[in-house]
């Protein structure tokens, strides 16, 4: 019983980790040119999630992902180890609107709408059409359709995702109470100035970014630490890259201060 629970140890944090990091490797060029790996990985986590989650469960959706990214192919949502952290975040921001940058399969969208409020909306910006359809096929079923929007698109589109997200999604000045930016490395500060000129956000708004150290974004990094208790008051959380233990990552959860 031992060993075999000593050989279960290695294979979750060590044998698999490995795997999946070399199969994230191989497939990064495609992911960064199209936002999906191209070995069908996002299709088949679907699939996954279709056919061995609860519907209208959240927790067995989410589960079912962690164990996918697991054992058969690593994903780039934000994982269960910092998916805490996204938690406690939306829970002290007690949030009526939030936005999320980077929808990818879906997995942050259904961990914030199960934990955010009644009432709250949550509105997703995936540049992805095709992570955006297979997004909206596992937040509806985790039963969370109602309280999750999926837009195409991006902020840093030359203005017409802001003006879509303002006309036809209702952001409005000082509206958006949470945002969570998990997308785009490079444009993490370009998208959040774009977010503060629109006026979006309001003192007491709470941005949490995540991959501070791997891959990193050291602008947006910089940008917060020098905005420390004149716009920003930042709380940096150190963890580990998803679904591994052996590398390290951060993440920042800022407080707008106005």
């Amino acid at each position: 019983m031992a060993g075999t629970s000593i050989g279960a140890v290695l294979l979750e944090r060590v044998v698999y980790p490995v795997r999946t990091a070399i199969s994230t490797v191989w497939g990064i060029g495609n992911f960064q040119r199209t936002g999906q790996f191209g070995d069908g990985r996002e299709a088949a986590v679907r699939d996954h999630v279709l056919a061995n989650a609860e519907p209208g469960n959240p927790e067995s959706v989410l589960a079912a992902i962690d164990r996918f990214a697991r054992t058969r192919s690593n994903l780039v949502n934000v994982g269960d180890e910092k998916g805490l952290l996204l938690d406690a975040a939306v829970r002290r921001a007690n949030p009526k609107l939030l936005l999320e940058l980077g929808t990818y399969v879906g997995y942050s969208a259904v961990r914030t709408a199960h934990t955010m409020p009644e009432g709250a909306r949550l509105i997703s910006v995936e540049f992805s059409a095709a992570n955006a359809e297979v997004a909206r096929a596992i937040i509806d079923h985790a039963g969370l359709a109602d309280r999750v929007t999926v837009v195409v698109g991006t902020i840093g589109d030359g203005g017409e995702t802001v003006k879509r997200l303002g006309e036809e999604y209702g952001i409005t000045a000082g509206s958006v109470d949470f945002v969570f930016v998990d997308h785009d490395k490079s444009a993490y500060l370009a998208d959040l100035k774009t977010i503060l000129e629109a006026g979006w956000l309001h003192p007491g708004t709470i941005v949490v970014a995540d991959n501070m150290r791997i891959p990193g974004a050291p602008d947006y990094l910089k940008y917060m630490r020098e905005a420390e208790g004149k716009t920003w008051r930042t709380i940096e959380h150190d963890t580990h890259i998803e679904y591994q233990s052996l590398l390290k990552d951060r993440v920042l959860e800022s407080e707008y201060l106005g």
